[in-house]
């Protein structure tokens, strides 16, 4: 045995033992689940609570005593929340795969194409995405106003690629790089055009960045707020985390019970995007094939 693997080994026994292993990995797991789940625990006893539990200080604020649906039912009923939930998936879904196309075609052109000046093209397309949307949201209301598409759908689906092409394009960049020109000059050689070449090789190498991307542009789009504030003001074409805010808030009374419920809700399709997807968005996040 050399002595790499032998510091190796010796390294790898420290977490043989029970109690080195306690310290050293369960117990700082514990406490990063405890972290992380611990805001969907607090949303769904908050949804089920009733409002004498909610508001008094008596008892445990950690569980439920007597639990009821009387805010979820107020939240599903008596508001337009499923008119909210497919209208958020609507815009979202429709936003991600119309920035995901032209974040392709732009990713590849910078990065395959080499025509003069690609590095500042790139470099440009970066510096937009770090443009704030507070500052976008003014030119673009009076555009969307001009266009007659105020109060719509499509206000949410034209202006969501304004940040989400960007981005996309710059993750997508890196990870075409990432894939050898080597196979596209063989596909060159034997007659393949540029359109073969990023539909029959590029792409398929490229899913999992594809998956990772996709998973960013839709997270964005689901949690836009300010967008989805100005542009929007009828209940019925309202996105989840707008109504949730504007609809379930009464002057200074908060209806708190079907605003966690409507939160917990409207996080669970994300929640499971990222759940079902997690190893493609890994892959995506480390590079492509090696040389």
């Amino acid at each position: 045995m050399s002595q790499e693997q032998a510091v190796d080994t010796a390294g790898m026994s420290y977490l043989e033992s029970a109690p080195r292993k306690l310290v050293t990995v369960y117990l700082p797991l514990a406490i990063f689940l405890f972290v992380l789940l611990f805001p969907f625990y607090w949303m769904g006893i908050t949804s089920f609570k009733p409002n004498n539990e909610l508001l008094s200080r008596e008892g445990n604020p950690f569980w439920v005593i007597e639990p009821t649906l009387a805010h979820v039912k107020k939240l599903l009923f008596d508001t337009s929340y499923p008119e909210w939930m497919w209208n958020t998936m609507l815009v979202s879904v429709v936003s991600t795969f119309a920035s995901l196309t032209a974040a392709v075609l732009a990713a590849y052109a910078i990065e395959r194409l080499r025509f003069k000046g690609a590095r500042h093209v790139g470099l440009a397309i970066f510096l937009a995405y770090l443009v704030p949307p507070s500052i976008l949201f003014i030119p673009l209301a009076s555009v969307v106003f001009q266009l007659g598409l105020f109060d719509t759908r499509w206000a949410l689906i034209l202006t969501y690629p304004t940040f989400l092409i960007p981005f996309c394009t710059w993750l997508l960049m890196g990870y075409f790089r990432s894939i050898p020109y080597e196979l596209e000059e063989c596909a060159l050689i034997d007659g393949a055009t540029r359109w073969q070449i990023l539909t029959r090789i590029i792409l398929p190498l490229a899913v999992p960045g594809l998956i990772s991307a996709g998973i960013f542009a839709f997270t964005l789009s689901w949690n836009e707020f300010i967008y989805a504030l100005t542009f929007v003001s009828s209940s019925e074409i309202k996105t989840i985390p707008v109504g949730v805010v504007t609809e379930l808030v009464e002057g200074d009374v908060y209806h708190w019970g079907s605003l966690m419920a409507g939160a917990l809700l409207g996080s669970l399709p994300v929640a499971f995007v990222y759940s079902f997807f997690v190893e493609y968005y890994v892959s995506g996040m480390t590079g492509s094939v090696k040389e």
